[in-house]
């Protein structure tokens, strides 16, 4: 079985992100791989594990990406591809969805995973653009992935409940939370990693302009919340009623 699986390098979920100058302060951050598409890659290598076949990891990114890469190595892939672009941040999913496709052009993968969503821009669109380009089935919010012969049976978040779907292959798939726990990289598997091969293309190797139709005007931090409001009151049967009042004539919730 031959798996691709698209991750993406994030700031860690824990970082304190500033913004200076309408631009977002990367001094500092600490890069991993998006939480959701880490879930994916867990996934592909235990689909691996079960059916056998290859795992291969795909970035777009700077230079930085590349450390994904090689935690995804560590974790267990068989192969890397890079496209780099130095202003990957400023693409939108079209562009990048474009240039993923045209990457994997020549390649024939049963199944492509990638987490439902970005950690950083949270749009979670460029899989299904893929899969749109590629004519071929997709399905998001994955929560149980069961492999078959000629078919795989996929039970996924949907509203209000669950959906189970049923796809030949090839298909893609986005990762949710509770599909599986991610395993954690071995030191065998770190030291491993860092001389392991990865494959670079650049846009124009892909034959893509590098042009979003999108402009990223700027950034800026969210407005800081008010401060806390003390209801006063001789008893709490006052400050109850005072409360009630505020959240129908102020808050507006009752």
């Amino acid at each position: 079985m031959n798996i691709l699986v698209l991750i993406k390098q994030v700031p860690d979920t824990e970082a304190n992100i500033s913004v200076s100058g309408g631009k977002v302060n990367e001094s500092g951050i600490k890069w991993i791989i998006s939480p959701y598409d880490e879930i994916g890659l867990e996934e592909a290598l235990r689909c691996r594990e079960q059916k056998g076949g290859t795992v291969t990891v795909l970035t777009v990114g700077g230079e930085q990406a590349i450390s994904v890469l090689r935690t995804a190595y560590a974790m267990g892939a068989d192969n890397a591809i890079h496209i780099k672009n130095e202003n990957y941040n400023m693409l939108d999913s079209a562009v990048i969805a474009e240039a993923i496709t045209s990457a994997i052009s020549n390649e024939k993968y049963d199944i492509i995973f990638a987490g439902r969503q970005g950690s950083d821009s949270d749009n979670g669109q460029a899989p299904l653009i893929i899969a749109e380009k590629m004519n071929i089935a997709a399905v998001s919010y994955a929560k149980k992935v069961e492999l078959g012969d000629d078919k795989i049976t996929i039970t996924a978040e949907a509203e209000g409940g669950q959906g189970i779907y049923e796809s030949a292959y090839p298909v893609i798939i986005t990762a949710n939370a509770g599909l599986n726990e991610p395993r954690y990289p071995s030191l065998k598997g770190i030291m491993a990693s860092k001389k392991k091969p990865i494959d670079t293309k650049t846009f124009e190797d892909l034959g893509i302009k590098a042009e979003s139709k999108i402009e990223v005007l700027g950034f800026s931090p969210p407005p800081e919340r008010p401060a806390g409001k003390i209801i006063e009151g001789e008893d709490a049967a006052a400050k109850a009623k005072e409360l009630a009042r505020l959240l129908h004539e102020e808050v507006k919730v009752i």
